[in-house]
């Protein structure tokens, strides 16, 4: 029994309905774009800022070969989410040992982080270049975007899709503005698709452009977005919905390749070429755009669509936040608890960096954390290539060698580029730390982490891949010896509004002729609030006689029926009184609030029921 993969979308989409080639490619096209937004978020400009100022056009062929290998990637993780209805984090789940699996998890949580850390900078510094804000108040503004996803998810996937393409369109439209003014040398760009590897800074900022743009939680949101789409699940059925999948990812990641190049064209056409080999800072591009290019609107449309990419990588990011966690440990939480989460984990290192280091150093924490999104790579796209690879699960769907030849090829390529930057950075680490017991912990984090490499890479072709049966309850068998509850005291609480008359039927239904009920309603007015029982406030006297007005109709009816009030919050009273009456249940009516007015008028019913280890019936207006 599996839990769906992002419940709360799942097969929201309906395709069955469309005919004709373009309508049922429009009904699937979406989850791509989705996924397009993590290959231009603001660390995907920092590395193709640095790349284009340090070298040039040199790197353009990266940024070819990293759309390549994300596009081959990102279809083994769409043919995982179409055939096997599961997402990458549940597969890994069914199929690892739990050790193996909290790793993964540990190691998918540290990308997450990685991502929202570059989006937090990207956001506050399009902030202060647009309005002049501080950097730390805009990194602290940047809690309130989890509002935004609140919103989107409620409304539903094709309204947040269509959200994240008109961001996309602003930040496309930006840069095509960008490349005009910076009229860029042709014969350079084309030179620039010839493989080179300069030096070692080269080699640094390469493997932070295939982190930034082959991002490991894009393959979880992927496997996971793609089943969003109501489709006829049989073999041809199957093949169209991949069909149809692939188009959409061809089409984003495309524009997501023009997007990245026009970032670092744009770099290697102004600052490059006017000898600025070290404008990493986005803050110092947005600067010199304005000088170099002659227009006042370039450095505004620059900050515009920076926003625009974080704010929309923010949304797809919390997305895979939540794919994670369900699937590798199938814990769900509410979205924006979620989202503070992760934020708060970004934040603390870019407040740090900003204080100790100062705001010139955001540049290179953003290269930094893309560089550590490269580095998890290695162990989101091999166990998906083992998992796409085997017959006996993905059966007529399963990929053929020739795909697993290329897929293990782009996977041998990413580890053998981060094994070159890890013996780099470590020959660099082990000359300034002097600590042995630093050196000792450092290699035993390796050890590790090499270990886990080993084991995902090699035991399914030692062992095979072994389904475990994905447990989504504690408890998935079923007791036939259903015995009816009897509730000999039912407690009511009543707030002498509309919904009384509805929450009286409801609990008189639940009782038996022996059962005792108590109607309750607790008195909120100030009197009542500090002095209690000895309050004789108006308020107070009229709402014990209404009470006992409604004891009396149901006494009259045959019921057995005893009444106290209540007084100050009912948030501590209805507990206190259904302990004292020893209730059964209790019940007692909603007035619907929802969002803003649960945060102007409070919320009584989720205190109360946490209190109480009886059920609560609540009846809604």
């Amino acid at each position: 029994m599996n839990k769906k993969s992002l419940e709360e979308v799942h097969s929201s989409v309906d395709t069955l309905k469309k005919k004709g080639f373009f309508r049922k490619l429009l009904a699937f096209m979406g989850p791509a774009y989705l996924i397009s937004v993590g290959y231009m978020d603001p660390g995907n400009w920092a590395t193709d800022l640095a790349g284009g100022s340090q070298f040039g056009y040199t790197l353009i062929w990266v940024l070819l070969m990293s759309n390549i290998m994300a596009l081959l990637l990102q279809s083994l993780s769409v043919r995982l989410g179409v055939v096997r209805g599961l997402d990458l984090a549940q597969a890994c789940r069914e199929s690892y040992p739990k050790p193996v699996n909290l790793a993964l998890y540990v190691l998918a949580e540290i990308a997450i982080i990685a991502t929202d850390l570059a989006e937090v900078i990207g956001m506050a510094i399009g902030l202060n270049l647009l309005f002049g804000l501080p950097m730390i108040w805009g990194i602290l503004i940047t809690f309130l975007d989890t509002f935004v996803l609140l919103f989107l998810i409620n409304k539903g996937m094709r309204k947040m899709e269509a959200f994240i393409l008109s961001l996309v369109f602003i930040i496309g439209l930006a840069f095509l503005f960008e490349m005009f003014l910076a009229q860029p040398n042709p014969v350079g760009i084309l030179k620039g698709f010839i493989p080179k590897i300069p030096n070692n800074d080269a080699l640094y900022i390469a493997l932070g452009i295939i982190g930034a743009t082959v991002m490991p939680h894009n393959l979880y949101l992927h496997s996971s977005l793609v089943q969003s789409r109501k489709f006829d699940w049989s073999t041809k059925g199957i093949k169209e919905a991949l069909k149809y999948n692939f188009i959409d990812s061809a089409i984003a990641l495309n524009l997501a390749f023009f997007v990245n190049a026009a970032i670092l064209i744009l770099a290697a056409a102004t600052f490059y070429k006017a000898g600025m080999f070290d404008v990493a800072e986005i803050q110092d591009a947005y600067k010199l755009l304005e000088p170099l290019l002659g227009s006042n609107l370039a450095p505004i449309l620059f900050a515009i669509a920076l926003i625009a990419a974080g704010q929309s990588s923010t949304i797809t990011g919390t997305l895979a936040g939540q794919i994670i966690m369900e699937g590798f440990v199938n814990l769900r939480i509410q979205p924006w608890v979620r989202r503070m989460i992760t934020r708060s984990f970004a934040i603390v290192p870019a407040i740090f960096v900003i204080l100790i280091f100062g705001e010139s150093y955001t540049g290179k924490l953003l290269v930094f954390s893309q560089v550590v999104l490269s580095l998890q790579l290695g162990f989101a796209v091999i166990p998906l290539i083992h998992f796409v690879s085997h017959k006996k699960t993905m059966k007529a769907f399963v990929i053929s060698k020739t795909t697993q030849i290329f897929a293990w090829i782009i996977a041998l390529v990413i580890i053998v580029l981060n094994a070159l930057l890890v013996i780099n950075e470590l020959q660099n680490w082990f000359t300034i730390i002097h600590s042995p017991l630093l050196i000792i912990l450092i290699v035993l984090v390796l050890i590790t982490v090499l270990t886990l490499l080993f084991y995902i890479t090699f035991m399914p072709w030692i062992k095979g891949l072994k389904k475990q049966e994905l447990k989504v309850h504690a408890k998935d068998d079923i007791e036939t010896d259903f015995v009816a509850p009897v509730y000999k005291n039912i407690m009511i609480a009543l707030d002498f509004s509309s919904i009384d008359n509805e929450v009286l039927r409801h609990a008189l239904a639940l009782g038996k002729p022996e059962t005792e009920y108590l109607l309750t309603h607790i008195v909120e007015s100030i009197p009542a609030i500090y002095h209690h029982k000895e309050s004789r406030d108006f308020e107070t006297i009229r709402d014990k006689e209404v009470l006992e007005r409604y004891a009396d109709r149901l006494r009259g009816l045959g019921y057995k029926v005893q009444t106290q009030i209540g007084y100050g919050s009912p948030k501590i009273s209805l507990p206190e009184i259904a302990q004292k009456f020893e209730a059964d249940v209790l019940v007692l009516g909603s007035h619907g609030h929802k969002l803003l007015k649960d945060i102007l008028f409070g919320t009584t019913i989720n205190s109360v029921r946490h209190q109480l280890h009886i059920p609560v019936f609540v009846i809604r207006k």
